[in-house]
């Protein structure tokens, strides 16, 4: 990244704080993604930190680089978030979270995940169907609960990010947890089941199975797809097993060229999905995330936007 010079810091101050920030990056990209849901908003909070943090003083030194650049990072975020809402209301069809591919997300909780629960905890707090219950927080509930909920960033700092009181943040962290575990779909923390269920549902896809297909959907599953007006996607939620199952029967008969669409198995925000492309260009590329319970899909949130997937290399293996 590049430098910018405010006169403020010398030489070796300004080394020292270069230092400083690129071991924060992947906390603070995490913070930003989580509150906003778009890459390009994560990639300009961070860049936007970095430059108010080149220009600061030298004294008095930050105590907390890590405590101070988080609060500046979700302070970006939070004023940011309540023009994004408002440009999203007038989205066409369902919003969905800009997927990241791969482990991607980077920012893990506080102390990083150390073992099997943590990482299940790192892995939900980026997953496609819980940042879309996300979407429903307001702009101060959302940055509270990513915060404290998935961070453990104490009430006062966060109190300094979205302004106002601690014991004000406390109940707003409150009621969006509430709202988080009343409103998040039941899924499965067991990873082999997940993608037991996944290669169960490529499998009757690619082989044409409907039966199969049938099997592997929850009878209550939903479908998102996320096109934005710019390729051809169903504008409301498509509900139960055999709607989903015909919907996808039909994409797969009207849209799926076997000499061209390439499909792979990716990890998509934290769990394992599909990706798919088509080299000659006729047929949009996408992403599919999957939320399984109990050996079934529940929920399916498919993101063929090409505005969303612009970031993502789909020629990774």
């Amino acid at each position: 990244m590049a430098e910018r010079e405010y006169g403020t810091a010398n030489g070796p101050v300004r080394a020292e704080r270069l230092v400083q920030f690129e071991e924060q990056r992947g906390r603070l990209w995490g913070v930003a993604y989580r509150i906003m849901g778009t890459v390009s908003d994560a990639d300009d909070a961070v860049q936007e930190a970095w430059l108010r943090w080149q220009a600061l003083p030298e004294d008095p030194p930050v105590e907390s680089p890590r405590a101070f650049l988080t609060t500046v990072v979700s302070r970006i975020c939070y004023d940011l978030l309540g023009s994004a809402r408002a440009r999203r209301e007038l989205y066409v069809g369902p919003w969905l979270p800009e997927p990241v591919l791969d482990g991607a997300v980077g920012g893990a909780p506080a102390g990083g995940p150390d073992g099997p629960e943590d990482r299940v905890t790192l892995d939900e707090s980026v997953g496609m169907a819980l940042m879309t219950v996300l979407e429903r927080l307001t702009p101060a509930e959302r940055t509270a609960f990513v915060l404290h909920d998935v961070f453990a960033v104490p009430f006062p700092e966060i109190a300094e990010a979205v302004g106002r009181t601690p014991e004000a943040v406390r109940q707003l962290a409150s009621r969006a947890r509430r709202r988080v575990r009343a409103e998040a779909p039941r899924r499965t923390v067991d990873r082999a089941e997940h993608r037991r269920t996944v290669e169960a549902f490529l499998s009757a896809v690619m082989g044409g199975d409907f039966d199969a297909l049938l099997t592997v959907l929850d009878p209550e599953v939903v479908w998102r797809a996320d096109g934005g007006g710019k390729v051809s996607a169903a504008r409301r939620p498509v509900l139960g097993r055999e709607k989903v199952a015909r919907y996808v029967w039909g994409i797969v008969t009207r849209k799926f060229a076997p000499g061209s669409m390439r499909l792979a198995v990716r990890e998509v925000n934290g769990a394992l999905g599909v990706v798919f492309a088509d080299t000659s260009g006729a047929y949009p590329s996408g992403v599919f995330a999957f939320t399984v319970h109990d050996g079934l899909i529940t929920e399916v949130d498919a993101v063929i936007n090409p505005d969303k997937l612009g970031h993502l290399d789909f020629d990774e293996e």
